[in-house]
């Protein structure tokens, strides 16, 4: 293990020691419709059973939960587009503790209205026009309310590798043979936290970062010396997948673990959502679904032994998702 990273696979172990009791177990799911379609085994950590409906609540409450007791009433404000949203108020309402949350006027309703009915307040901003992070630094510096970041913090990354963690363990049990993993990538928390996992177990494992066209800015850094941004003017469906850079903490962990990047298109996303709900019954959003997309795409390098993937969320907008499967 690289002793200069953010992270180490001990961490994670913490990290699901605290979480014991707290964060769902999710299922390591097989379907056979996926597995004659790549011609191979592939294994699907279905992140959308977690609480609020992503992989989220894991990484804040492993950070949440570290807060002492006198800085509690001062509470904690968070960023995001939904899902980090919905997993810091979760995990701070367990918590006892208030929390803000900056969101874009643009987020799916569903991931408006659930946060709200956490008992977080929102504060919502133009993405196109607005800094996420200034609004939240400038609202924490005048509340003393803790930011919790959505990827780049220790303990958010070592909480979201426990989805790693359970995957090496459930497919120990019924005896895969992991030789490639996808992830869905924003930030990177999740992806370097699993990678931090898996490559403690697995050490030969082929690990992908899967990114949308134009916001694939942590693929495009991988094997660069600086760090890449997105594409001017980039839209996607996937909105909990567009995150400015890179962090500062998960690339340095990407560097050193992932084999590689890849990036879907919308029509990919939107083909792996209908495929995931008509084949597999499992609900998953945009951004959820990006990994699926690659494997069904047929863009994962050929690897040995059986894959692994990542459907990293399940909260999409109902309006939304019927048009998706409408085609």
């Amino acid at each position: 293990m690289t002793s200069d990273l953010a992270v180490c696979y001990d961490d994670i172990l913490d990290a699901a020691s605290r979480l014991d009791g707290h964060a769902i177990r999710t299922p390591l799911l097989e379907f056979g419709p996926l597995n004659e379609r790549l011609g191979k085994r592939v294994l699907v950590k279905f992140e959308g059973a977690q609480h609020t409906g992503s992989f989220k609540f894991r990484g804040a409450f492993n950070r949440i939960s570290r807060i002492e007791a006198e800085a509690k009433p001062r509470g904690v404000i968070a960023w995001s587009s939904g899902n980090h949203a919905q997993g810091v108020a979760a995990a701070a309402r367990q918590c006892g503790i208030p929390a803000t949350i900056v969101m874009p006027t643009d987020a799916p309703k569903i991931k408006l209205e659930n946060t709200k009915a956490l008992g977080a307040e929102v504060v919502l901003y133009d993405r196109y026009t607005e800094s996420r992070e200034e609004i939240a630094t400038n609202l924490a510096n005048k509340t003393g309310a803790i930011l919790i970041p959505s990827y780049d913090d220790p303990y958010i990354i070592a909480g979201q590798g426990t989805v790693g963690l359970e995957i090496v363990e459930q497919a120990r049990a019924v005896s895969a043979n992991i030789g490639t993993v996808l992830s869905n990538c924003g930030g990177g928390g999740l992806i370097s936290g699993v990678a931090t996992a898996i490559k403690a177990n697995i050490p030969d494992a082929a690990i992908y970062s899967v990114e949308p066209e134009g916001f694939d800015s942590t693929g495009r850094s991988l094997g660069s010396s600086d760090v890449a941004g997105n594409v001017p003017n980039a839209k996607s469906i996937c909105d909990a997948l567009q995150s400015p850079y890179p962090g500062k903490m998960t690339l340095p962990i990407n560097r050193t673990f992932l084999a590689g990047g890849l990036a879907v298109s919308d029509e990919e996303v939107r083909f792996a959502m209908r495929f995931a709900f008509e084949k597999m019954k499992l609900v998953a959003e945009p951004g959820g679904a990006a990994s699926l997309a690659a494997a069904l795409s047929g863009k994962v390098p050929a690897h040995g032994g059986d894959m692994a993937l990542i459907i990293s969320g399940a909260n999409v907008d109902p309006d939304f998702y019927c048009s998706v499967l409408a085609g």
